[in-house]
């Protein structure tokens, strides 16, 4: 993704580790992969995570250097 840091900047952190970092859209940003507004922006850093998902969600995804991006979307 090339305008990954452009895009984090303008996110509101949530929670950030050694693990998985989360941000959320508070301002509407569109997702990278389809376009849509999207909810939140997971960041996984190490090689296996564990999402405890409350609500349904749909997912788009991509990579940044490596770590799987996850930008989530309530239906």
């Amino acid at each position: 993704m090339d305008d990954y840091d452009e895009l984090i900047s303008s996110l509101t952190p949530r929670v950030n580790n050694d693990s998985i970092a989360i941000y959320q859209n508070t301002v509407g940003l569109a997702c990278p992969s389809c376009e849509q507004p999207f909810d939140d922006c997971i960041v996984c850093r190490d090689e296996y995570n564990q999402l405890n998902l409350d609500v349904a969600l749909d997912l788009c995804t991509t990579t940044h250097e490596g770590d799987p991006v996850l930008f989530t979307h309530k239906p």
